[in-house]
């Protein structure tokens, strides 16, 4: 018999809720919960037929509507988000990823200028902020052509980005929070954080469009495919802060933590990256294929840390699904934090071991999905593991990295989970 859940689990989504679902999918075999609890993982199976089924959908909410637009993730009818999907694809195709590697050298480069500087100072680097820093000069850099260089600069978007995403988050889990008289300061920088993104993406789109108009040259990156869209300025928000960004930061800044506890891992790695990338400045797209261990420890780090801890699919009609009925009308959640910690899965499931992904290893089909199954996958996630490659491969290139002393594991869920402490030491090989 299941143990009951706790009453706030459907109301406030934390860390110790995932434990929560944890204990009781280890009861509990073929199981879901409907939205808006959070669920132990179900079956394998179950999760591959609701997840290729192209009639299922992506839960949309009005408040994710109300931050992100009728778009990519949250459009719940299936004909405009095929229509959409098929516009963004070409900003996505391994061509256009092949040329972005210049710029991805480019930014992975000043930050490694900065943390010199830190490092022969002799000072605590707290890689999350920078790490942000970087992951959002690239994607505004190849996303919008708009260089913003705020490891030198500063600049009220980062601020913004982490506002905005609270507020979803809160409005997410309290649909009266806006109403409740004592959060009016918080719902009054919530509105004004999206009111920034939202008119700074509605003029650089504005910008962009009358060079096309003016016949001129453009680039055939994200902001040529999004003026081929409606409601242009609402995806704006979607592509700065989830594509591409905030989680390719929270998974670098995993992976530095992971590798901090792990100093076998760790060297194996840079044995590999000196190996294949040597004393090159640059690394080329050829580069990134040959780094094959790299790849499986940024997988392995996805697994006991998804930046991005689950999913979600609308059910249109009523469907069986390995013996589990689903009513129609209801939603389907899946936690990827909890099926990629559960023995059922995976032996030994909170060890860190690379080793699981080795190209020879067993697939975890069904039971390891960072960045979504199916049809509605992420756009995104060819492009920010390149950029999570080249950032890390050249951090191994010119660094050796400790974690501070009295270095906290903890985990932060604000919407994506991120280390709750970001603190490192760096010393330059």
């Amino acid at each position: 018999e299941a143990p009951e859940l706790s009453a706030p689990l459907s109301r406030t989504i934390t860390i110790s809720n995932f434990l929560i679902a944890m204990n009781w999918s280890a009861l509990v075999h073929h199981i879901f919960i409907l939205f808006p609890l959070l669920p132990p993982p179900p079956p394998p199976l179950f999760l591959k037929q609701i997840t290729i089924i192209s009639d299922i959908i992506s839960h949309s909410t009005i408040i994710l509507n109300g931050f992100f637009g009728n778009g990519l993730v949250t459009a719940r009818d299936h004909e405009q988000w095929y229509k959409q999907r098929r516009i963004m694809d070409p900003a996505f195709s391994s061509l256009y990823l092949r040329g972005l590697m210049g710029t991805f050298n480019e930014r992975a480069e000043k930050l490694m200028d900065k943390l010199a500087e830190l490092a022969d100072n002799k000072t605590e680097a707290n890689m999350l902020h920078l790490l942000n820093c970087v992951t959002l000069d690239v994607i505004s850099k190849v996303a919008f052509g708009v260089d913003l260089d705020l490891l030198k600069n500063s600049s009220p978007f980062p601020k913004a980005i982490e506002t905005c995403l609270k507020g979803m988050v809160t409005y997410v889990r309290d649909v009266f929070f806006e109403f409740n008289p004592k959060n009016r300061r918080n719902v009054n920088e919530v509105r004004e954080a999206c009111r920034l993104l939202r008119t700074t993406g509605a003029k650089w789109i504005s910008e962009r469009k009358t060079t096309m108009q003016n016949g001129d040259e453009v680039p055939k990156d994200i902001l040529t495919q999004i003026i081929k869209t409606t409601r242009l300025e609402q995806y704006f928000i979607l592509f700065v802060t989830r594509q591409s960004q905030e989680t390719t930061a929270n998974q670098l800044g995993f992976c530095i933590m992971a590798l901090g506890r792990h100093p076998e891992i760790l060297e194996k790695a840079k044995k590999e990256v000196d190996d294949v990338i040597g004393m090159k400045r640059d690394i080329s797209y050829d580069d990134l294929g040959e780094l094959v261990y790299l790849s499986q420890v940024l997988k392995e780090t996805l697994r006991i840390y998804p930046p991005a801890p689950g999913t979600s699919r609308d059910v249109a009609e009523d469907m069986v699904i390995d013996d589990i009925h689903i009513p129609g009308g209801f939603s389907v959640v899946f936690n990827s934090y909890v099926s990629g910690r559960l023995e059922r899965f995976f032996k030994d499931p909170l060890r860190f071991d690379p080793e699981r992904f080795h190209p020879d290893a067993p697939k975890p089909y069904y039971c390891y999905y960072p960045f979504a199954l199916g049809p509605r996958s992420c756009l995104g996630q060819n492009f920010a593991q390149m950029e999570a490659k080249v950032v890390m491969a050249k951090l191994l290139q010119r660094f050796d990295f400790t974690l501070v002393p009295g270095q906290t594991f903890d985990i932060l869920d604000a919407g994506t989970l991120r280390p709750k402490s970001g603190c490192n030491k760096l010393q330059k090989i």
